[in-house]
């Protein structure tokens, strides 16, 4: 073995120790508490309860499945814990919504109960076919702990709420053959209809350390069989999870496509979940229907390195085709970040972020996301700040609203300055978030660190920044933009031990922003829930989600600010923000 083969093994081998150690997850790599598992409380801690966030009563959350528009109602299933507040006795449970903000809680759809899934109903999706109606694939898992596929079908399908699901005896459809990783074949995608009167469907899985996309195919959506090769593998990248496949407009950049258009007009997206890191990556590339292969377009990294739906506490994402509003929306699971005590003593753990449509942008080498239009019915109190000045060192509060409850909206014009941008010194080999932590929200530049600071105190004893820095690029001779939400200073919550599972994970997650500064604005939004900060930079461009737990910062004692800590001045061209309210209907009956 070469040099370079060794170090890439050893680099390989250090990473998943870091992950195991440092990073709350869920199945092969996810900790398993098995005396907790079916620890409850008999009331929850709603210190750090969010207000509009879609979140069960209690107990534990994760992945979203298989959300569809059916019959005049948005259905999402999701990962769910019946008993417990840490992963386990999981379920397929299921809320409906008129409208993606106020939602119904039903009784679950799916739950182990069969010998193809005994041992567990783990994520899939949903595919609505003509002359059936909606069809569930699910990974289910058997008594020897392989990973199969599965479907069931609602017992009435003319019902809009699809209380009732059933899971046919001549499961399963699909099943590893010998050739593959029985313990690492899982989550199947939304199904999509061919010209060659197929349907097809992508599953995650692994070959040794190379993560693998099957695609089956398959005409009466009963008997699938694997294509000769996988859509696409690539080493070194490890279990690929929740897999996610779907086309995207290079013309129309203001509406989805549903996955079986085809056209000249189009590129498809792949996106996976990756095991070891507990990120997601995707790529742009072409989908040869006829060979049934994608390739990247090899605009950026097919790897740990490579594009994010969401550079923070973000894992397990899920998109769907709103046939109602002809567009794509995509979800997301945001687990917590405090101690498995913290979740136990509180009674719950996890959300689902808040919908956000998925576009191309027009430069046609990444996408853009941006909340769903729904959640502004939720907006209430609104202050507006317009061509205001900050100095070096300056922050100004934001009154008027509630700072731990709010929607905020700010544009920032750095044109009468670029010049003054520090050096991107092309020696870095930092990844964007080691970057964001050698140089933080006070550490002065020249056009930046600037942007908010949320939940915070008004001495600074907490907070949450979310801010920008402007490089210069001698190599591009442009502007290069770093984003960053740094949750290291937002709670003075000490760690309850040494050992990882009793500390608090508070990073610095951060990204690169891909934005033409030469009319010199640059917008920020950020939705703040008490424990989750959403923040969208460049309209989307670049989106963060980060989960903090402040002591001191919350509810009625949280403030917000606008800062700059750089040497040049920095005008807030335009901000909105807004109270938010609670929606009217928010899992009212419960999680069953």
């Amino acid at each position: 073995m070469g040099i370079s083969n060794i170090v890439s093994v050893l680099l390989l081998l250090v990473l998943l120790s870091l992950s195991s150690n440092n990073i709350k997850g869920v199945k092969a790599f996810h900790h398993v508490y098995e005396n907790l598992q079916s620890q409850s409380v008999e009331s929850v801690d709603h210190l750090h309860r969010t207000a509009f966030h879609f979140q069960p009563p209690k107990h534990w959350i994760n992945d979203p499945n298989g959300p569809v528009y059916y019959k005049g109602f948005y259905h999402l299933f999701y990962q769910y814990n019946t008993k417990g507040a840490v992963w386990g006795n999981i379920v397929w449970a299921h809320s409906v919504s008129k409208d993606l903000v106020n939602w119904e809680a039903l009784e679950h759809a799916l739950y182990p109960s069969k010998w193809f899934d005994i041992k567990g109903t783990w994520s899939g999706s949903i595919t609505i076919v003509p002359g059936k109606g909606p069809v569930i694939l699910y990974t289910g898992v058997n008594q020897n702990e392989t990973q199969i596929q599965n479907y069931a079908i609602p017992k009435d399908p003319s019902d809009p709420y699809l209380r009732k699901w059933i899971k046919p005896d001549d499961n399963p459809l699909v099943m590893p053959d010998y050739t593959m990783n029985g313990s690492a074949f899982r989550d199947p995608t939304t199904a999509w209809f061919s010209k060659d009167g197929h349907w097809r469907t992508v599953v995650g899985s692994k070959r040794k350390h190379r993560g693998i996309a099957y695609i089956y195919r398959s005409r009466d959506f009963k008997h699938w069989v694997k294509a000769k090769h996988p859509v696409h593998s690539k080493e070194s990248t490890g279990m690929w999870e929740c897999p996610d496949f779907f086309p995207v407009s290079t013309t129309d950049f203001q509406n989805g496509l549903d996955l079986d258009y085809t056209g000249s007009n189009t590129k498809h997206v792949l996106k996976v979940s990756l095991d070891i890191t507990r990120f997601e990556y995707y790529t742009v590339g072409k989908y040869d229907p006829k060979k049934e292969k994608y390739v990247p377009n090899g605009d950026t990294p097919d790897g740990w390195d490579g594009l994010r739906f969401d550079y923070g506490n973000f894992y397990a994402s899920k998109t769907f085709f709103d046939y109602k509003k002809n567009r794509r929306i995509l979800w997301g699971w945001a687990n917590e970040s405090d101690t498995v005590e913290d979740d136990i003593s509180k009674g719950w753990a996890g959300l689902q972020v808040i919908p956000r449509t998925v576009l191309l942008d027009a430069n046609k080498k990444q996408l853009v996301f941006w909340p769903i239009e729904e959640i502004e019915s939720l907006r209430s109190n609104y202050v507006r700040m317009n061509n205001k000045n900050i100095k070096m060192g300056q922050r100004l509060e934001v009154k008027g609203i509630t700072p731990a409850q709010a929607d905020v909206e700010v544009t920032f014009n750095v044109g009468q300055c670029l010049e003054k941008a520090e050096e991107f010194d092309q020696s870095y080999t930092f990844k964007p978030l080691d970057l964001c932590k050698i140089k933080g929200s006070n550490v002065t530049g020249g056009v930046g660190p600037f942007g908010l600071i949320t939940l915070a105190t008004p001495d600074l004893e907490e907070y949450t920044p979310v801010f920008f820095r402007v490089f210069k690029d001698t190599s591009t001779d442009k502007p290069k933009v770093l984003m960053c939400s740094d949750a290291r200073p937002s709670s003075l919550k000490q760690d309850r031990g040494p050992l990882k599972q009793d500390r608090m994970y508070k990073p610095s997650f951060a990204g690169f922003v891909d934005v033409d500064l030469s009319d010199g604005r640059i917008s920020l939004r950020s939705l703040i829930d008490h424990s989750v900060v959403e923040s969208f930079g460049a309209l989307g461009k670049t989106v963060i989600t980060s989960r903090v737990y402040p002591l001191k910062a919350v509810k009625g004692n949280a403030h917000l600010y606008v800062f700059n800590n750089g040497t040049q001045t920095v005008n807030i061209e335009s901000l909105d923000a807004w109270s938010m309210e609670k929606p009217l209907q928010m899992m009212n009956n419960g999680a069953l």
